[in-house]
Formats: C-alpha cells, sequence, structure tokens
C-alpha cells in the first residue's frame, strides 16, 4: 500500500506517540500484565487505521474533455440548483461529495483546463453535512475555465474533525484529469458548481470513487 506525502508526519508522530504510551505501562505490576497487552493491541489498531487513512491508490483513466470525473472518494448528499457567489456568480448545478474518515482523502482534477482562481478562506468548523458548511467553514475554492471553455468551482470543505485542507493548484496551473489537486485530513466535503447545461449522472446517496466515477458530461 502507497502511503499519501502528507500523512508522513502524522505517522511518524503517532508512532511515537504510541510506543512512548506502551512503553511506560510495561512498568506495571507484574499482575496487571494484562493491561500493556490489551493497550499495546489497541495502539497497532490505531496504527493501521492511520495508515489506511493515508493510503495513496494508484488511480488512472483515459483523459476526456467532455466528461467530469468525481474529484473525490465519498457519498453524494447535495444535487440541486444554486447560485455560486464566489466566482460565478450564476445559477449553477451543486454536487456535494460527503468524505467520511474511512474514505480515501486524496482530492483530484475533476475536468481538462485552467485554474483561473484560487482562494483559501478561514471559517468555521460546522459538520461537513450541514447547509452552510460551502459558506462558513475552512475551505478552498479552485475556479477552472475548461478546455470546452466552460467554468466550474470545485471547493474543499473542513468539518467538524477535518482541520487541515492541502491544496496543489494555483492560479495559472494547469487542470488535468488523472492529477492530485490537493488532500484533506480526516474527513469532510468536496462541492462541484457546474454549468447548468452539464448532464448529472450521478443521484443523492450513491457513492462515488475519486479519478474513476463520472459525474457528469458536458452538455
Amino acid at each position: 500500500m502507497k502511503l499519501h506525502r502528507e500523512g508522513f508526519g502524522t505517522i511518524v508522530f503517532a508512532l511515537i506517540l504510541l510506543f512512548l504510551a506502551n512503553l511506560a505501562l510495561f512498568y506495571l505490576p507484574a499482575g496487571l500484565l494484562f493491561i500493556p497487552i490489551i493497550t499495546s493491541i489497541i495502539s497497532l489498531i490505531i496504527f493501521i487505521l492511520i495508515l489506511w487513512f493515508f493510503r495513496n491508490p494508484k488511480r488512472t483513466i483515459t483523459p476526456d474533455n467532455n466528461i467530469i470525473i468525481s474529484p473525490a472518494d465519498g457519498k453524494v448528499v447535495v444535487i440541486e440548483k444554486t447560485t455560486e457567489h464566489e466566482f460565478l456568480k450564476k445559477e449553477c448545478w451543486q454536487i456535494s461529495i460527503f468524505m467520511s474518515p474511512l474514505n480515501v482523502h486524496v482530492n483530484w482534477y475533476p475536468v481538462n483546463g485552467l485554474v483561473n482562481k484560487f482562494f483559501y478562506h478561514k471559517g468555521k468548523y460546522l459538520v461537513a453535512w450541514h447547509p452552510k458548511s460551502s459558506t462558513e467553514n475552512e475551505r478552498s475554492s479552485v475556479l477552472i475555465e475548461t478546455i470546452n471553455g466552460e467554468q466550474i468551482v470545485l471547493r474543499q470543505i473542513a468539518g467538524a474533525v477535518a482541520r487541515r485542507i492541502v491544496t496543489y493548484a494555483e492560479e495559472g496551473n494547469q487542470s488535468l484529469q488523472n492529477k492530485q489537486l490537493g488532500f484533506i485530513k480526516f474527513g469532510s466535503r468536496v462541492d462541484l458548481f457546474l454549468p447548468l447545461n452539464a448532464e448529472i449522472e450521478v443521484k443523492v446517496g450513491q457513492k462515488v470513487k475519486g479519478n474513476q466515477s463520472i459525474i457528469g458530461y458536458f452538455g
């Protein structure tokens, strides 16, 4: 299993902390040896879960300028028409994907094109499925102009647990399918804002895979 570079610091810190905690417990009296044994098993499970969280699967597709690929693993929780006020300033489709702590947390570019604008916002840490999390939580917003001349917005949103959004996108960068856009630590949400002429292929409640599942097509 390949690990993501964003997890190296967390993995080393967790390993040291768990090692010291278990080392201290081994000085308990002989009659309490069952405690460090149980603690060691629990620590091993925790460490394996941390490794699993930072997994970095290799996923590739055949790039297609007309297809919108899911930028994240998770479950589709919102499909609705709304006004995107930050960049597009017009009505569009909003597709929201909730990422649980068990999902892969790599984010990919959903379309081919160019990053026109990028902005990071400090904010609250409402639960990721809260309707106001898209506009009030800590978040990163990326405006992409596709090769077809369409404009879309991708927004990474922190949740109640996630306190670390990593975005590799910079203004002037190419947006390429198969290329990683960023990483969100410990569960959160990604919003896509698409033009109204896009044909949406997913449904609310559907599970999607980043850089694999088709969200929709440009009209």
